[in-house]
């Protein structure tokens, strides 16, 4: 392993903290890029990446471009041995790609040329895919398109979230980097060029994307509730309320004679809603105005014969 090593880091949200991390316990981290700060909540505080938490509380530089294919220069003056990005956000330019001695790498949240894009946790999910992993690639000037290095597959469990997923493949795409990047400096990989026509696409999650259309299949529902949860959360509307969906579960009731929305029956833990082909139970909840909770403590409040018939996005 070479500490000596000098590298430049680049990413911005929770997923790529543990690969910063493990980058600063074994090399020389000298800049972490990041995207410029946000203004959140009604007084507008800002509020800093993730990524440049954890570089501000090792006293790492911080460098936050509003476009890097304009304003590239302080990394370019730097040197790096190497440049890794990891759900970093924005298209780096060519002239900081043919920089590194040793290139520029990418840790990437899918088995690529599948879900190329910005939401392949998600994505994955909310498609019913069974696999999934980590790719590590060298970057090109497109999207996710470079040579692939090494890659890990994990299996999604049919109860996963994108909270689990998450959590799972970011601690696995830290140890794929880390085990890789001394293959690189010895020049001991050979990259893959990736088969364009198998690849896929995971364009980020849209607001549309959150809205349950109870016109679907239950699977379908089930996937896009599990594939949303913890963030950014399916939601549907009832009595002209928001309602965020965090979990449920599938019956096979089958009502032919039900709107799709409507609810159909309570159960001591849930909310069965029709679907266009059987029961959806929806089991946890965020009602506008309110926190999370069980559906079954949602239930204790209210006069529960008042939902049947109830239909959801009708308003």
């Amino acid at each position: 392993m070479d500490n000596k090593l000098k590298i430049i880091f680049m990413g911005t949200p929770s997923f790529s903290v543990p690969v910063l991390e493990g980058l600063i316990d074994n090399y020389d981290v000298i800049m972490v890029v990041t995207q410029p700060d946000k203004e959140v909540g009604r007084k507008h505080e800002i509020k800093y990446s993730s990524v440049k938490e954890v570089a501000l509380s090792h006293n790492i530089k911080v460098f936050q471009p509003e476009k890097i294919r304009n304003d590239y220069e302080p990394i370019v003056s730097l040197k790096p041995d190497l440049i890794i990005t990891c759900a970093y956000g924005q298209i780096i330019p060519k002239v900081l790609l043919e920089l590194p001695k040793y290139g520029c790498i990418n840790v990437h949240a899918s088995l690529l040329p599948k879900y190329r894009g910005g939401s392949p946790l998600h994505r994955v999910i909310l498609n019913g895919e069974s696999k999934t992993g980590i790719t590590i690639m060298y970057m090109d000037e497109h999207m996710d398109t470079g040579d692939i290095i090494a890659s890990k597959e994990i299996l999604i469990g049919n109860n996963d979230t994108v909270g689990d997923i998450h959590d799972k493949l970011s601690i696995i795409g830290k140890d794929l980097l880390l085990a890789t990047i001394p293959n690189i400096v010895k020049g001991n990989v050979n990259p893959i060029k990736q088969d364009d026509a198998l690849a896929t696409y995971a364009p980020n999650i849209t607001r549309e994307d959150e809205l349950i259309d109870f016109n679907k299949k239950a699977l379908e529902i089930y996937n896009q509730i599990r594939g949303l949860n913890p963030f950014p959360v399916a939601y549907a509307t009832l009595d002209g309320k928001v309602i965020k969906i965090y979990s449920a579960r599938i019956k096979e009731n089958i009502y032919t004679d039900k709107k799709n929305g409507e609810i159909v029956r309570i159960y001591d833990d849930g909310i069965g809603v029709s679907t266009m082909d059987c029961e959806i139970i929806i089991t946890e909840i965020k009602v506008e105005g309110k926190k999370k909770m069980a559906v079954k403590d949602f239930l204790n409040g209210i006069n529960k014969e008042e939902l049947i018939g109830k239909v959801f996005n009708e308003d």
